[in-house]
């Protein structure tokens, strides 16, 4: 072996491992789905946009696992069929309702609106 053959075995040698150890796992941000909904809402209700971004940061940064992880950081948050959660924003005068896919770190916005416009639908099929 010459010169440059060994130097370059030492080197891969004393190299750090590139491939993780088999288990480990990376955290992905939840990916929220439709922040566009958000913007128009608040284009049209200027007062929810720092909640509804308040929100948007701290569920992007989530790593929700299940129901108690959601409640874990919104203790009022509510749960209803089809893993649909239901958040007060903005002291409960706005209502945001989100269906989660634990498994896949999702959140679709389904309805974002006013406790009044909330209170005329079902956010079990909304």
């Amino acid at each position: 072996m010459d010169q440059r053959g060994h130097d370059a075995l030492q080197t891969r040698r004393r190299s750090p491992h590139l491939v993780p150890k088999l288990g480990t796992c990376y955290k992905q941000p939840v990916q929220v789905i439709a922040k566009r909904t958000l913007r128009l809402f608040w284009s049209k209700h200027p007062q929810a946009e720092a909640p509804l971004r308040a929100w948007f940061a701290i569920v992007s940064a989530a790593d929700w696992t299940g129901p108690a992880s959601v409640k874990a950081q919104f203790r009022s948050a509510d749960f209803v069929g089809d893993n649909r959660v239901i958040f007060d924003i903005g002291g409960n005068k706005y209502r945001l309702v989100a269906h989660v896919a634990y498994p896949f770190g999702r959140v679709l916005v389904k309805f974002v609106g006013t406790h009044a416009e909330y209170d005329k639908i079902n956010p079990e099929t909304v």
